[in-house]
């Protein structure tokens, strides 16, 4: 049984179809990309999985349990945690409160041990000796790995990464993508948004394509890649029947 089902999912905003019937599974264990240009839907639908949105039709369901339209904090407490594309951590509390804040709302939140495993965490992701800075003064790449902690310090079973290398350099991009294939290594079953479509495919062995709401490609990166459909998305390229200008 698949960790998690999305079974045609989908979302509108006064009439217009940002997710159109997308069904998508993943296995435990597995990193699966979703990618597809701005405004493709792919966001929309991570809502959808994390409870931020009640999805219109379709069901979403997590090891076999319904958890359609539940609120964000019941979800989380089942086992799904993300990370933002926009990181906003409260920046007036230390690094290690963040991620005590994190663990407030997950599947461990009665466990004994808080303190310890949030250092854990923050080592983890490459904030060791900065639990007491201020999380307003971190850099970018910092911060998103802040985000990351926290979010880890809810005990995921499934991990949302919403488009966690943009704005970082190639350096700091090689070192995001060295710490997903941590966790990976670690058991954590990850859906990963991503618009750097090489480092998608590096370390996804499926990816899912979203244009205009609709799914319209899945497979391993190199098949999805030659997919004529796919091409035309991101390329333009004229498809065979299309009148010519």
């Amino acid at each position: 049984m698949p960790l998690l089902e999305v079974e045609r999912v989908s979302k509108a905003f006064g009439g217009v179809r940002a997710v159109s019937d997308v069904s998508v599974s993943l296995e435990e264990g597995e990193l699966l990309g979703i990618m597809g240009p701005n405004g493709s839907g792919k966001t929309t639908l991570f809502n959808c999985i994390a409870g931020a949105l009640s999805p219109d039709e379709g069901r979403i369901r997590l090891d076999g349990h319904d958890i359609t339209g539940l609120s964000p904090h019941r979800i989380c407490a089942l086992g799904i945690a993300r990370t933002f594309q926009l990181v906003r951590p409260f920046g007036g509390l230390a690094a290690l409160d963040n991620v005590l804040v994190g663990r407030l709302f997950g599947r461990r939140r009665h466990d004994g041990g808080a303190h310890v495993e949030a250092e854990r965490l923050l080592a983890l992701v490459g904030l060791e000796g900065r639990a007491a800075v201020p999380a307003a003064q971190l850099t970018l790449i910092d911060r998103k790995r802040l985000d990351l902690a926290r979010a880890l310090a809810t005990g995921p079973r499934l991990l949302l990464l919403d488009e966690f290398l943009a704005g970082l350099n190639p350096a700091e991009t090689e070192t995001a993508m060295a710490l997903i294939r941590r966790l990976l290594a670690g058991g954590t079953t990850i859906l990963m948004i991503e618009h750097i479509v090489w480092a998608l495919a590096d370390l996804s062995r499926r990816l899912v394509v979203l244009s205009a709401g609709e799914k319209i490609a899945e497979g391993p990166p190199a098949a999805v890649a030659a997919d004529p459909a796919v091409v035309d998305v991101y390329l333009g390229t004229p498809r065979a029947g299309r009148g010519r200008a």
